[in-house]
């Protein structure tokens, strides 16, 4: 049986190219990992999203020759112990790049401009809220970008070209002079550039390095009346700090579509936080962006299964040892 399991939804469009090549299709009738690995045991080929793969479910997945990571972020993914069993996990490095980038500028407006609060005003009759809140242009403010990569460049493009903002970038991993070539100022220290910000961006995957990387101290560091936008994970931002910073005022705003947890618990400090907007991890999931990804995941994961090596491999060290060739 030529079997791809979907542990999550992907777009027709990626399933359509994948029963073309002739495998059997079929969704996961759950995405918990228990479940998934009592479905997962027949499978050539598993197709994730923010559900990852963890190690019990790999153990279990004795026929598998290919893990599609529908997206950039491999943090659920057990990626360690996939490289130790030869198994290849493919992902989509570009495929959501516009999509978050859109998202990231939307969720700066909507603070800027209280569109939430304002919205919330007109559905309690309270029309005089116009005149009793200070909305703000992004015109000519200053955004920091906290990783320079495809999404986070996109980002700045977009507020540069559209808002005429000044754009600094910290990334350790990004030369200076190609930051530079873009009318954009790199900075090589964290604290100093967030004492600078009017709005700071994340756009870092999650790594040991980067897992709380705001801090209690660095929030507390940004400018008062400072903006937050997290479109990358939840887990770089130090929560209990973030909530503090906007109860007493420190912070106008801040958004969140990630979060370390998923779905986020109703109890949690964020959803009683009433300064803070929030998203449920749909930056990527404009019907553009699906189908891009579906498409450019089930390519990959074909590839694989026809011996070719993809494009963008997690782990390219496997290629040469994967446990089936």
């Amino acid at each position: 049986m030529n079997l791809c399991l979907l542990i999550q939804p992907i777009h027709q469009s990626g399933i359509a190219l994948l029963k073309a090549a002739g495998l059997e299709v079929r969704q996961a009738s759950a995405s918990a990992m228990d479940v998934v690995a009592r479905e997962i045991v027949p499978a050539v080929a598993a197709i994730t999203r923010n559900a990852g793969l963890n190690r019990a479910a790999m153990e279990a997945a004795v026929n598998l020759r290919v893990l599609g990571n529908h997206g950039i972020g491999v943090d659920p993914v057990d990626v360690k112990f996939a490289t130790e069993i030869g198994l290849p996990i493919i992902f989509t490095p570009y495929g959501n790049v516009q999509s978050v980038a859109e998202q990231t500028v939307a969720q700066m407006l909507a603070i800027a401009k209280r569109t939430r609060e304002a919205d919330r005003a007109v559905r309690e009759g309270n029309y005089d809220y116009r005149y009793s809140r200070d909305f703000l242009e992004l015109y000519e403010k200053t955004l920091l970008i906290v990783g320079f990569g495809r999404t986070g460049r996109r980002t700045a493009e977009i507020a540069k070209a559209g808002f005429s903002m000044r754009v600094m970038a910290y990334d350790p991993y990004v030369d200076g002079e190609e930051i530079s070539k873009q009318g954009m100022e790199k900075r090589e220290s964290l604290e100093d550039a967030l004492t600078e910000a009017d709005v700071v961006s994340l756009h870092l995957q999650l790594t040991p390095e980067t897992r709380g990387l705001l801090t209690r101290e660095r929030i507390f560091l940004m400018k008062k009346g400072a903006m937050l936008v997290n479109t990358a994970r939840g887990a770089l931002v130090d929560a209990d700090a973030l909530v503090e910073a906007l109860n007493t005022g420190h912070l106008r705003g801040a958004a969140m579509d990630v979060f370390e947890k998923e779905p986020l618990p109703l109890d949690h400090p964020y959803a009683k936080t009433d300064k803070l907007v929030l998203s449920p991890h749909i930056a990527g999931a404009t019907e553009a962006c699906l189908e891009r990804t579906a498409v450019q995941t089930a390519g990959q994961v074909l590839e694989v299964l026809e011996g070719k090596k993809p494009a963008h491999l997690v782990n390219p060290e496997v290629w040469d040892r994967r446990r089936f060739r």
